[in-house]
């Protein structure tokens, strides 16, 4: 991959779209993982206005100080960057004492931390929309094409995608190519949904490197039946996830009506 041309090709069509669509600038989720590490320093790149929201929800320490750090190492580089920390957690510990008590535990665990994702986004738009801005999405290829890893309505609410079409390993390679602080690209990936210390494969069950390999061999369009040992599990997660999550990565499904009923 010719990584320079592909951050130039990137910040391009950013500032591009911002322009033709008559807005602002961007807005930025930075969690400290690298993916919105990498999205915000392209969005910086535009020239255009960026503002980088911190927005804990009973966040583990380390993921706060990275992301921290980055949007001080932004504002260090790029005079056009802001930021601002809202702090969710009281928000979040509000909605949920005003829901009802649930029998199922384990549901109502996956199901507050979509609702984490939710809460973000709306936070999100809220700036956006004070400051006439475009939400930028974080998710890489892999996570929004590939296995569905995103909150629907969360993290994948978003106005423009400008890392969709990069795989992991190559998020990784424009973000060493950015000079991004070593400590957000060497962090174990993690969503920090759940508050504790799962990450991204704890969830999974496979690593990105492997998802990518299973995604290329179901571009390919290889079957379970091609593989043996650990390669064949992993495809097997890669096919589960991608059947499950097409809800997702696909458009809203319309009930279109015949012209002879209207």
């Amino acid at each position: 991959m010719h990584v320079e041309k592909v951050v130039n090709h990137i910040v391009k069509w950013l500032k591009e779209y911002a322009e033709k669509s008559g807005t602002n600038g961007f807005v930025v989720g930075v969690s400290g993982g690298i993916d919105s590490a990498l999205t915000s320093t392209l969005c910086a790149k535009t020239g255009l206005p960026v503002l980088c929201l911190e927005m804990p929800i009973h966040q583990a320490k380390n993921q706060v100080t990275r992301a921290i750090n980055h949007i001080d190492w932004l504002q260090e580089n790029y005079n056009n960057v802001t930021s601002t920390q809202v702090n969710l957690t009281p928000v979040f510990d509000s909605f949920i004492d005003a829901l009802p008590k649930v029998e199922n535990e384990e549901s109502r665990f996956l199901t507050l931390a979509n609702s984490r994702a939710r809460l973000r986004m709306t936070t999100l738009y809220y700036f956006a929309g004070l400051q006439n801005m475009l939400v930028a999405g974080t998710g890489n290829k892999v996570e929004d094409f590939g296995v569905g890893f995103f909150t629907k309505y969360g993290d994948g609410g978003v106005d423009l995608s400008p890392i969709a079409d990069l795989m992991k390993s190559e998020v990784y390679q424009l973000a060493s190519f950015l000079n991004i602080h070593q400590d957000i690209q060497e962090a174990a990936p993690t969503d920090g949904l759940f508050g504790d210390s799962r990450t991204d494969e704890d969830q999974l069950g496979a690593s990105y490197n492997e998802l990518e390999w299973a995604m290329q061999m179901s571009d390919q369009n290889k079957s379970s039946n091609a593989f043996t040992g650990r390669q064949k599990e992993v495809f097997e997660i890669y096919t589960r996830l991608n059947s499950g999550n097409q809800h997702k990565m696909n458009p809203i499904p319309v009930c279109e009506i015949p012209d002879n009923l209207k």
